[in-house]
C-alpha cells in the first residue's frame, strides 16, 4: 500500500482510490506545510469539480469526477504563480470482479466477537512498536498483551470448528493513545492497521485466508469519534472537523433526546456533540468535509481488505442526519452490504426506531438507512431470566415471551445482531456463576430465535470475568494464545473436561444452525410460558423445529395438545444435541433447567 509522496507533501487520504465506483466522486486530501498556496490541476481529462481550503493552510480538499475512467495513475501538478512547483502521482486501481455485489453476513451466519489484543499472540517480534506509545506489557491488565493478526489466522480452523461463520474483530486501526490503547476504539490513523496487530497487507491476508474458508470478516467502524492521539487532532483541518465547546462537555449519554419530542436544546445538543470521554474528540458529522472523509475511508476499506459488512460503534452518538448519509453512501455503493449498530438503549421501541424503513422513525420524517440492530432488550433479558426460577407474571421465561411481543415494531426481525455478552458487558457465566445449564439455555435461545447469533470469545470454554473490576477482567486472554501458556483451550487435548463440556455443546449446537434455513429465515410461533417453561416453534413449508426450555428448578412434564397447531400431524421429535428421539404426541418430560431442540418428523 506504499505511496510516493513528493516532499511537499506528508499525507493524502485516501492514499488511492478505485475506478468504477458508483458514485464517482472523490475528494482527496492533501496534507503539507501551506498546501493550500498552491494551485491544482490534474491530468487524463479528470475534471476538478471543487476546491476547497479551510482556515489551515495546510489542507487543501479537491474533489474530481472519475466516471468512465478507467484504472489509470493520475498526475496532479502544483503551482505557485501559475509555476509549476510539483508533481504527485495518484492511482485509480481496478476493482474485484463483482465487488459492488458482494454477499454480506445475515440469519444464516453466527458471529464470533474478539479483541485481538486477547485472543492470541501469533508474532512476538511486533508485541511492541517504535512508532507507538504504549508497550507490551502482559502483567498490565489493561495494557498491551500481544495478541494480532496472525494470532487470529492460525486460529481460524477453532473458531470455524464452533460453527462460526463470521469474525467481528473490535477495531484493529492504529491507537496511539498512552494507556488503554489495547482496545483500539480511540483510533490515531484511521487508513493505517496498528503495527502492534500487524500491516495493512497482515489485514488483507486475514480476509483472503477467511474467505478460503468461507468465512466472512466484519470490521469494527467506529464514526463517532478518534482518540486524542489522532495526527488531524493535532492539526485540525477545520474547527469544525469535531464538536467543540468553550469547556470541556461529556455526552449525557441520553439518546432518547434524539427522539424526544419534548427534549430541550441543550439536552439534545450535549447528547449528540459532547465528547464520549476526554480522550475521544467527537466527529462532527455534520461539516461536509468530515462526513465525506469518513464515507470514503469506510468504502476504501470494503475494496482495499475486501470486507464482508460492519459493525459501527456508539451509531446513535453521531449527528442523525450525518450518520444516516454516511450509512446509506456504503449502502448505495455496495447493495447487499449489511451494517449492524451499536444502538445501546433498553426499549424495543427506541431500538426499532434506528433500524431501516423503521415506520416509527418515519412518524418524524427520518431514516437511519441502517439495515441491522443489536439487540440490546433481548439481552437485557437473558442477563436476568435464567436466574429468576418462578417464573411469574414477568420473571423467568416470561422475560423472553414479552421480549417477542415487540418484533411487530422491527422493520427486518431476521436482521438482528442478538447475543448473551460482548467486551462492554459482564461475562454471562460470571453472572450465573459458571451453571452450564443456563449457558446451554442461553446459546439454544440465540441459536434458534430470529435474528444473527453472535457468541463472544470465550465463552464457548465458560470464561468468566466482572465488569464491576474494569474492563480488562471482562477483556481476559484466552488461554492458550500465548508461547507458555499452561491451559491450551485451541485444542481439546488442552482443555480442561469442564471447558471441553463447554466447547462441545457450543460446537454442536451451532454448527447444527449452519444448515437449517427453518432457522435462519423461517416463521415463529410461540406460546406463553407456564411453569416457568417456554415453548416456541420455528418453521418454513418443508421443517419444524420445536424448542422447549424449562427454566424451573423442578422436572416439568407438559402436555403437547396446547401446541398443535404448531405440532400438526408430526409424531416425533430428535433432540439435535442429545439425539434422543422423543414422542410428542401427548405429553413431554424436561429436566430442571435444560432445554430440548426438537425436529419434528411424521
Amino acid at each position: 500500500m506504499s505511496l510516493s509522496l513528493n516532499a511537499q507533501i506528508k499525507k493524502i487520504e485516501p492514499p488511492f482510490w478505485y475506478a468504477g465506483m458508483k458514485n464517482p466522486e472523490l475528494q482527496i486530501m492533501f496534507y503539507g506545510k501551506n498546501i493550500a498556496e498552491y494551485q491544482v490541476t490534474v491530468s487524463n481529462a479528470i475534471k476538478i469539480t471543487n476546491i476547497k481550503k479551510t482556515e489551515n493552510p495546510n489542507y487543501l480538499f479537491v474533489t474530481v469526477d472519475t466516471k468512465k475512467v478507467p484504472a489509470t495513475d493520475l498526475i496532479f501538478t502544483f503551482k505557485n504563480n501559475n509555476k509549476e512547483s510539483f508533481t504527485q502521482k495518484y492511482a485509480l486501481q481496478q476493482r474485484r470482479d463483482n465487488s459492488a455485489q458482494r454477499k454480506s453476513y445475515d440469519a444464516s451466519d453466527m458471529m464470533y466477537l474478539l479483541m485481538p489484543d486477547r485472543f492470541a499472540n501469533g508474532n512476538r517480534s511486533n508485541d511492541s512498536e517504535n512508532n507507538t506509545t504504549e508497550k507490551f506489557n502482559r502483567e498490565l491488565p489493561g495494557g498491551r498483551h500481544g495478541g494480532d493478526i496472525e494470532g487470529i489466522i492460525k486460529n481460524l480452523d477453532y473458531i470455524s470448528s464452533l460453527g462460526a461463520t463470521t469474525i467481528w474483530s473490535t477495531p484493529l486501526c492504529e491507537d496511539n493513545d498512552t494507556a488503554f490503547s489495547y482496545h483500539t476504539y480511540g483510533q490515531s490513523d484511521v487508513y493505517k492497521i496498528d503495527p502492534r496487530y500487524g500491516t495493512n497487507d497482515d489485514y488483507v491476508r486475514l480476509s483472503d485466508e477467511m474467505h478460503k474458508k468461507n468465512m466472512k470478516l466484519v470490521m469494527d467502524y467506529v464514526t463517532n469519534h478518534w482518540g486524542i492521539e489522532h495526527w488531524m487532532i493535532k492539526d485540525l483541518p477545520t474547527r469544525e472537523w469535531i464538536n467543540q465547546f468553550d469547556n470541556y462537555t461529556q455526552t449525557n449519554h441520553k439518546r432518547t433526546v434524539i427522539n424526544d419530542i419534548h427534549a430541550s436544546k441543550i439536552d439534545t445538543e450535549t447528547c449528540l456533540n459532547g465528547w464520549f470521554v476526554p480522550s475521544m474528540p467527537d466527529l462532527n458529522l455534520s461539516n461536509p468535509l468530515t462526513l465525506k472523509y469518513l464515507i470514503q475511508n469506510a468504502i476504501w476499506w470494503i475494496e482495499y481488505a475486501n470486507l464482508d459488512g460492519f459493525r459501527v460503534d456508539t451509531y446513535n452518538y453521531s449527528d442523525p442526519k450525518g450518520i444516516a448519509k454516511w450509512t446509506k453512501s456504503v449502502t448505495d455503493e455496495y447493495p447487499n452490504f449489511n451494517v449492524v449498530g451499536e444502538v445501546w438503549m433498553q426499549s424495543q421501541a427506541q431500538i426499532a426506531y434506528w433500524q431501516k424503513d423503521s415506520p416509527i422513525s418515519k412518524i418524524q420524517n427520518y431514516n437511519s438507512n441502517l439495515p441491522s440492530v443489536m439487540d440490546f432488550p433481548l439481552y437485557e433479558a437473558i442477563s436476568k431470566a435464567f436466574n429468576e426460577d418462578d417464573g411469574s407474571w414477568d420473571k423467568g421465561m416470561m422475560k423472553f415471551y414479552d421480549n417477542f411481543t415487540y418484533d411487530f415494531l422491527y422493520p427486518n426481525t431476521n436482521n438482528m445482531l442478538v447475543f448473551v455478552e460482548n467486551h462492554d458487558t459482564n461475562r454471562f457465566n460470571q453472572t450465573y456463576g459458571k451453571d452450564i445449564r443456563k449457558y446451554k439455555m442461553a446459546m439454544a435461545l440465540i441459536a434458534t430465535v430470529r435474528g444473527i447469533p453472535q457468541l463472544y470469545y470465550g465463552s464457548e470454554i465458560g470464561m468468566t470475568g466482572n465488569k464491576d473490576k474494569g474492563d480488562a477482567d471482562i477483556r481476559q486472554d484466552f488461554p492458550g494464545g500465548w508461547e507458555g501458556d499452561k491451559n491450551n483451550a485451541f485444542i481439546k487435548e488442552g482443555r480442561t473436561a469442564e471447558q471441553n463440556d463447554y466447547f462441545d455443546y457450543t460446537s454442536k449446537l451451532f454448527n447444527w444452525r449452519k444448515t437449517k434455513s427453518v432457522v435462519h429465515f423461517g416463521k415463529m410461533t410461540h406460546y406463553i410460558p407456564e411453569k416457568n417453561v417456554y415453548a416456541y416453534f420455528r418453521y418454513n413449508t418443508n421443517e419444524s423445529i420445536m424448542v422447549l426450555m424449562n427454566n424451573s428448578n423442578e422436572t416439568q412434564t407438559i402436555n403437547t395438545h396446547r401446541f398443535k397447531e404448531n405440532i400438526k400431524d408430526f409424531k416425533t421429535g430428535n433432540d439435535v444435541i442429545s439425539e434422543l428421539t422423543f414422542d410428542i404426541s401427548n405429553e413431554i418430560t424436561i429436566e430442571p433447567k435444560s432445554v430440548l431442540i426438537l425436529e419434528l418428523k411424521k
